[in-house]
This record gives C-alpha cells, structure tokens and sequence, in this order.
C-alpha cells in the first residue's frame, strides 16, 4: 500500500512543480503581480466596507494605486523602495563575509571537520534544529543556514535541494519555534497585551507567555522535517540533476594537513570574536543593550547589528584561515572573494527590485487588510465551540500569512479582533497568540509573499538551473501541511492537558 500512495503524492508534487514553473520568470511575475494589485485597488476604492481597520478606527478603505497622484509617489519613491527592501541589504552585507569565508577554503573546511563527527543519519535533524536555533538571530537563518545546508548535503554525498528544503523548513516553516526567546517574542506581546487591554485595562501579558510551548515545537518541527526529508523529499529528487555548482561542491574527504592548520586557527579567531562579543555586551550599561537593558529585544543594539556582527564573524575567521592554509597570498585575494560573492546575487538583485515594489504597492493599498478584516468578522460571526474557533483563527492566519509576510503587521492588524472577541468567549490572550503563531508560520514556505521567498529560489537555481517557484512551492508543500496539522494537535494536547503555554499563562479567563 506504501507504493502506491507515494507513487500519488508524487504525482500531486509533480503536477504543482511543473504548473509553478510554467508560470513566468519570478521577476516578471511580481511585474504581474503588481499590475493586478493595481487593477483590483482601482475596482475596489470606491466601494465602502463596513469593516473597522483597528489600526485607526476607521472603516477600512482600499487605496487607488492608479490615481496620477499615486503613479507619481511610486515613481518618485521607486529607488528608496528598492534600496530600503529589507531583504536586499541584510542578504549582501551578510554575504561579503560568508563569500570570503567560502572563498578561501573555510566553509569547506568546517564542514569536513563536521561530516567527520557527526553520523550521516543525524545530519537532517542537525541541520533543522540549527536551522530553528538561528531565529535568535533574527534573519540570520535565511542568508546564512539555508545556503549551509545545501552545501552539507552536497559534501554528505546527498542532494542540496534537500538541505535547502530542510533548512528553510526550519528556518521559516518553524519560524517561532524555539528554544531560547528572540526579539519576536516580546513584539508580539506588546500587540497582545495592548489588544487585551481593550476589554481588561490593567491586563498584562508576559513576554515568554508562550516559551514552553515553542521549546516543545521545536523538537517537533525538527522530528517532522527529519521525516519529511529523509523519507518523502530526497526520494524525490533522486532524478533531479545538479547541474549547477557540482564541481564546486565539497567533498567528503578527510582534512588536509594545511586544512587542520587553517581551520584550528579560524575558529580560534572566530571563538575568540564570540569572547569579546560577549564580554562588551554583559556590562548593565553595555552600549548594546536597549533602553530597558535587553540584549534580546527588537531594539537592542545587539539585535539591530545582528548582520554585520555576522558578516564580520566569518568575515576574520575567513581571512584567518586563508592566510594559515595558504589559499590567500594577499589582500587583493580578500577584495576578490568579496566581489565574487556579490557577482552571483546579480539575478537575486533584479529579483529584488520587482519584489519590492509588489510588495510595496500591495501594502499601500490595503488589500490584504480588508482581506484579513473579512475573514477574521467571518470567523466571529460563526460562534463557534472554543476549541473550533481556535482551529479557524489557526486556519485564517495561515491565509493571511499568504497575503501579507511580516509577522508583527500581520498580528497588529489581527490582535484587536482575535485578542478581544477570545476573551469574551473564555480563552486567554496567551492562546490566542500561541494559535496566530502555529498559523503565521506554517505556510511561509510556500508563499512568494515571503520577502525571503525569492533568495531560496536563487540559492536553488545554484545547483539546479531549472529551479522555479513551483520547484520550491512543491518541495516545500509537504512540511507546510505536516506542520500545521501537527502543530495544530501539539497546541490542542497543551490544551488539554493543561501543560503550561508559558510564563505567567493561563489558557481561560
């Protein structure tokens, strides 16, 4: 029976794969894209919605993006639309030091010394649970875990598209779990709170009140997208040909003398770059802690210099090594590693610029506001049983999430409706929030919303030319569904059970 069932969800992916790829280059698509946004808003502006937008109390209103005032405000701010896509900057200041550090030798070298210590049947659950480890990092997962983890696999013997599959199902599709808090844990609480203080004024909300239930999620994203990769995905790809990067890729061979050499003195370097890190940012009056004197909040310093705290951690240890072993004679060498690295994101570049201003004109006209608006009424208006609505506020997350990206205006737009009307049916805002976080990251990894949708899709293409956004929306479809029905079940047995959410959480009033 086996046979068969997986012959059918073959032929499903396959079937998506090849639909998603018929579509035109994702450059084009987002120009499309934008055109029908623009279409839509002109349609819809004149029509009055009766739905409240909780960001200003206001009945909700499409803007017009064809109006001559709007083309010339679209014109006029393209190039900062563009320069100020958060994606862009993060991915190449990141990549000058991650380029450098490949160029020389390091990356290889790491992982060697890794392949060699760790079991081949381990390296799938490594990699995920590294992969959800990086949130802390706020978007370090994307432009550095999810380019390591086809590389591991390719020098594992294995197929990168599955490491890249496996990252990014860890990285986005398991996007708040976690075991140690990030920034985004006291950002969404600050919405949380203040939404559930509409109904209960001197109602606080603690900023871990869902950290038992994310370090659970954790182990079961990773134990999912173990299976999923080594049983369903890879399987898959067995007749896909790399015909990319190949003859770049690592070998799993052992480490050279110059090798050892090199890789002992860069993790020297880079162990002794964590060290002073650490020392400058523990001081009370450290300059890297915010205000309150977090290190881990949105505002934190050390959170705001997340990338090029990056860049420079593989940045030194990348020019440490490359002088130890010898594949660096000068700095010219260093310079040259690093215009090698930005030369392969020229595509990503042009990506970039068509995603940016999609994204920019569907926010500026409040569509997937309404959209998400409409639903979440819907969702009210049906009254359902606890447990059921619940469910549904999981489901309608996941659609907005296909709509809009960003975590935080996705909650802000949703908490004032979610938050209030749960708490007048019993449910507490700890819940509420644990259920808009299992939806909000379920379906990332198949949205092309996702700002990092795109890069995925050039990391891809490294390996395997042909790769297109069906490539990436079918392989990742499987940890999609998967996590959002076990995910779902993990937080109705929480539930159930009574185990606690968090700190200072409760499931009812």
């Amino acid at each position: 029976m086996t046979a068969p069932a997986q012959s059918r969800l073959d032929r499903i992916l396959g079937t998506i794969e090849r639909i998603g790829n018929k579509l035109p280059d994702p450059a084009l698509l987002f120009v499309v894209l934008m055109l029908l946004v623009w279409a839509i808003s002109a349609l819809l502006a004149p029509v009055a919605f009766t739905e409240i937008d909780p960001r200003n109390n206001e009945p909700i209103k499409v803007v017009n993006q064809v109006t001559g005032s709007a083309l010339a405000t679209f014109l006029s701010n393209m190039v900062t639309t563009f320069t100020s896509f958060h994606p862009l900057g993060v991915v190449l200041v990141a990549l000058l030091g991650v380029g450098v550090a490949e160029h020389t030798g390091f990356i290889t070298a790491g992982l060697k010394g890794l392949l060699g210590i760790t079991a081949p049947r381990l390296l799938t659950p490594l990699l995920i649970f590294v992969a959800t480890l990086s949130h802390t990092a706020a978007d370090a997962g994307y432009v550095l875990v999810i380019p390591l983890g086809a590389v591991m696999f390719a020098a594992a013997g294995r197929h990168p598209l599955a490491g890249i599959a496996a990252a990014f199902a860890g990285v986005s599709g398991g996007f708040s779990a976690n075991l140690i808090p990030s920034s985004l844990d006291p950002l969404l609480q600050g919405l949380t709170q203040q939404a559930a203080q509409l109904i209960e004024p001197g109602r606080q909300v603690n900023p871990l009140n869902n950290w038992y239930f994310l370090i659970a999620s954790t182990f079961l994203i990773v134990s999912v997208g173990w299976f999923l990769t080594d049983r369903v995905i890879e399987p898959r790809l067995k007749g896909t040909t790399v015909d990319g990067d190949a003859a770049a890729m690592p070998k799993m061979e052992a480490l050279t003398p110059q090798e050892r050499r090199g890789l002992r003195a860069a993790l020297g370097a880079m162990l002794g770059g964590v060290v002073i890190l650490t020392l400058v940012s523990a001081p009370a009056a450290s300059p890297f802690r915010s205000p309150e004197g977090a290190l881990t909040a949105a505002a934190a310093p050390l959170m705001r210099a997340i990338v090029p705290l990056i860049m420079l951690l593989f940045l030194l240890p990348g020019v440490v090594y490359g002088y130890s072993s010898g594949t660096v004679k000068s700095h010219r060498d260093i310079i040259q590693a690093m215009s090698k690295s930005m030369s392969t994101m020229g595509y990503y570049i042009v990506l970039a610029f068509f995603a940016s201003l999609f994204i920019a004109a569907f926010g500026q006209s409040n569509l997937g506001a309404l959209f998400a608006l409409k639903g979440a009424n819907f969702l009210k208006a049906m009254a359902m049983p606890a447990q059921v609505t619940i469910v549904g506020i999981i489901l309608l997350t996941t659609a907005v999430n296909l709509l809009i990206g960003s975590a935080s205006a996705k909650w802000a737009l949703l908490a004032p409706i979610f938050v209030p009307m749960l708490m007048q049916l019993g449910i507490s805002p700890d819940l509420t929030q644990a259920a808009y976080r299992v939806g909000d990251s379920s379906t990332n990894i198949i949205t092309p919303m996702m700002p990092y949708f795109p890069l995925v899709v050039v990391y891809a293409k490294r390996y395997v030319t042909g790769t297109g956004i069906g490539t990436i929306v079918s392989l990742m479809l499987p940890y999609s569904i998967c996590h959002l029905v076990a995910w779902t079940v993990l937080l109705m047995l929480f539930w159930m059970l009574g185990i606690p959410l968090g700190l200072q959480a409760s499931y009812a009033m």
